[in-house]
This record gives structure tokens, sequence and C-alpha cells, in this order.
């Protein structure tokens, strides 16, 4: 079994940062951390950033205020997320891809962190 879960969401005032983290618990081979999406509620998730390869990409909206980083040794991400706006509002989640392996799934999902900025 596979378990992946964010961290690192709260409440900050515009402007200010916040950090995000993932982790892969259980059977962790199965699972690699790669992207973060948003979902505002009642809206589909979207895509915030990701790793292709050891390329990072973001979302337009995104506008250089964000960094994606991962951990290769310990299989986590990270999401800084600084110069927040109220827009910034929303249930953070980490999409994990699934290994090619018997009994894994093709993706994972956390459970999502939320991040509220007050104007």
């Amino acid at each position: 079994q596979v378990q992946v879960v964010e961290s690192g969401g709260g409440s900050v005032q515009a402007g200010g940062s916040l950090s995000l983290s993932c982790a892969v618990s259980g059977h962790t081979i199965c699972a690699t951390p790669l992207a973060w999406y948003r979902q505002y509620p009642g809206d589909e998730r979207k895509w915030v950033a990701s790793f292709i390869g050891p390329n990072k990409y973001y979302a337009d909206f995104v506008e250089g205020r964000f960094i994606i980083s991962r951990d290769l040794f310990n299989n986590t991400l990270s999401l800084q997320m600084n110069t927040l706006k109220p827009d910034d509002t929303a249930v953070y989640y980490c999409h994990a891809d699934g290994a090619q392996y018997d009994g894994c799934e093709p993706d994972y999902w956390g459970r999502g962190t939320q991040v509220t900025v007050s104007s």
C-alpha cells in the first residue's frame, strides 16, 4: 500500500511564503512524487508545477513565485511558494507517478493540504 502525504499548508497574508512538502510511505518503490496541483472549491484540479526528468515546469500563473524541488534519496517533493496572493488560496495536491511493477498503480494522489492567503 502506498500513501502520499502533503504537509506545510496553512494561512498566510498576501506577500508571504509557505513551503509544502510531499512524502511517500508504504511501498515507496511504487510512487515517485513529481508534480503539484491545486484545486479551488467546486473547480477541477489544476496543474501547478512538475518535474519531467531533471527539468522543472510551472504553470503560467506561478509567474516565477514558486520553486519546485525534490530529494531523490528520500523520495520527497517540495514546493516553495513566495509572494503569495489571495488567488493562490486552494487545496494543494501532490501527484506521484506509479512505477511499472506488479502491484503498483499508474499514479497516486495525496489527500491535499489547504493553503489560505488573506489580503
